[in-house]
């Protein structure tokens, strides 16, 4: 294979390569000492000037066809106002780059940092670090004792980390504390999680653009929004707050003004402005679980404060600004709700660059066994107690946990709530066969199908004498009695008024183009004097 071509591309230095008379020849002068090295051959030096040409630059190339005539020099003019300022000095190469027909397949780059500025040098840096010149740095140096003549010391820097191990390892620790952090610490085994927190690790710390977390309620979502914020607020990349809502509680006027703040007299009972929840978000991360429950006149409004950074509060003639990264949160399938009308296709696609689904807990059955140890470790932690299994005990449960009987609708939220329970009910620190098996009948009963929980073995239906008084349901048709104790029902196995009225609403929800399960459902409670808190026990 032919040998490349070596180009080395720099700077005149204004006062380092200067020099008049034979005397130039006794100091050390950068530009004509690259060509003086025995043992580097430079095909061509691609020297870059500010300005007319002048004498020095002639001078120089007139040296370096002296001590190297194998050296081609090629002046080059590159004009710069001001070479301390940052922005002339990186547009100038920026704008010489682009233009320069590099071949590296047949000519190998050293970027000569030398000479020039501190401007200059650090634009020059940077350009060869981000690719646009397609080679190594170049760093020289004068000899160490005065020695007429003598070329001095250079040394080549390549950008490509990889090629040094002692750097890399430090980057590959650094990757994998991370990727612990997002886990806490967990020694997850599923690997399709642990594939997917590898690169979620890698896009929070290099991009600021829109995640979409997806997966069932309890899967992790919230959680792992917060530590992708720590991890970020860690590297500095996040300075202002993390601001977590859950778009299921927005409804009505209210909905715009908590997330895009209003301005006084706004609407009827607003005394003062608020700022809303986007712009206290600023220079932060703004987490919005279940997104899907958000109003189309709200998502139009997001996707503007997305891609602009800027906003209408309620009311307002004035927009302000804010500078958030948005993390999204839904159990919903979104793909299917824009089929629907019922989110707009324009955010979905703005929100849909980087979408990971979180599997449940069934799918990550594996991953029992690590999150019990941590729950414990949790537990421990907070009520100074260390609390372990009986080796039995242990053995019941995980042959329970692992088995089909084990449904974990509330994926990793159940699963903590029962390690609490039997941590909780534990004698000395150690939970046993009886507590196990005590546990093992709650979940059952837990998760028990809707038929068997309002009507099954040993469940009497709700009770409508405790719930509304004697008198009340005496007045209510069997029809209504039926139907109100089904919905009681529903809503105690619900985690909140929008699970149960999604459920409840499951088909004809599908025919509305913006459906509101919650304020359906709270308006049903209302005709017989009831609210959420009264229901869900």
């Amino acid at each position: 294979m032919k040998k490349k071509n070596t180009v080395v591309i720099g700077f005149i230095g204004t006062q380092l390569d200067s020099g008049k008379g034979s005397v130039r020849w006794e100091k050390w002068r950068p530009t004509v000492a690259l060509t003086q090295h025995e043992d580097v051959v430079i095909d061509r030096l691609e020297l870059l000037y500010n300005g007319e040409r002048t004498a020095l630059v002639d001078q120089v190339v007139q040296d370096i066809g002296t001590v190297s005539p194998e050296t081609s020099v090629v002046p080059r003019r590159v004009d710069i106002d001001d070479p301390w300022d940052f922005e002339q000095v990186y547009g100038a190469l920026f704008d010489f780059a682009r233009a320069y027909p590099f071949e590296p397949d047949r000519e190998d780059y050293w970027v000569h940092i030398t000479t020039g500025t501190h401007v200059v040098q650090i634009c020059m840096f940077l350009m060869t670090e981000a690719r646009y010149f397609p080679g190594c740095l170049l760093q020289t140096s004068p000899p160490r004792r005065h020695a007429p003549g003598a070329p001095g010391t250079l040394a080549l820097i390549d950008l490509d980390l990889s090629k040094y191990d002692q750097i890399a390892r430090r980057f590959s620790r650094e990757q994998q504390d991370a990727v612990a952090f997002l886990k806490s610490g967990i020694a997850t085994r599923n690997v399709r999680f642990n594939t997917m927190i590898d690169e979620i690790e890698r896009v929070a710390i290099k991009s600021r653009a829109p995640i979409l977390l997806m997966g069932p309620t309890g899967a992790g979502k919230s959680f792992l929004a917060r530590r992708l914020y720590e991890l970020k607020k860690a590297r500095r990349q996040a300075a202002g707050r993390f601001v977590e809502i859950n778009c299921a509680t927005l409804h009505g006027d209210g909905a715009g003004s908590t997330l895009f703040g209003h301005v006084k007299g706004a609407f009827t009972g607003a005394m003062s402005e608020r700022s809303g929840l986007l712009r206290t978000a600023d220079k932060g991360v703004l987490f919005l679980d279940e997104i899907g429950e958000l109003g189309l006149d709200e998502q139009a409004m997001l996707l503007k404060a997305i891609e602009e950074k800027r906003f209408l509060p309620v009311g307002g003639d004035h927009e302000v600004h804010s500078d958030f990264q948005l993390i999204a949160g839904t159990n919903r399938d979104l793909g299917r709700e824009v089929a629907h009308g019922c989110f707009r296709e324009d955010l979905f696609a703005r929100i849909n660059l980087w979408t990971y689904e979180l599997p449940g807990l069934v799918e990550r059955s594996e991953d029992i066994e690590p999150n019990i140890e941590y729950l414990l470790r949790e537990f421990g932690a907070e009520h100074g107690q260390m609390v372990r299994f009986n080796k039995e005990a242990r053995d019941r449960y995980m042959r329970f946990a692992m088995s089909q009987d084990a449904r974990w609708t509330g994926n990793f939220r159940d699963l903590s709530a029962s390690i609490t329970r039997m941590a909780t009910l534990a004698e000395s620190g150690r939970i046993n066969d009886m507590i196990v098996e005590g546990e093992i009948r709650r979940l059952r009963q837990l998760w028990r199908p809707f038929g068997d929980t309002v009507h099954g073995p040993g469940m009497p239906p709700v009770d409508l004498d405790a719930l509304l008084g004697a008198d009340a349901a005496a007045q209510l048709d069997q029809f209504d009695a039926l139907q109100l104790q089904a919905v009681v029902g529903i809503c105690r196995q619900s985690l909140s008024l929008s699970d149960a009225g999604r459920k409840l609403f499951a088909v004809s929800r599908t025919a509305k183009r913006q459906p509101n399960d919650a304020d359906r459902l709270k308006k049903y409670l209302a005709r017989f004097g009831l609210a959420w808190e009264d229901v869900h026990t």
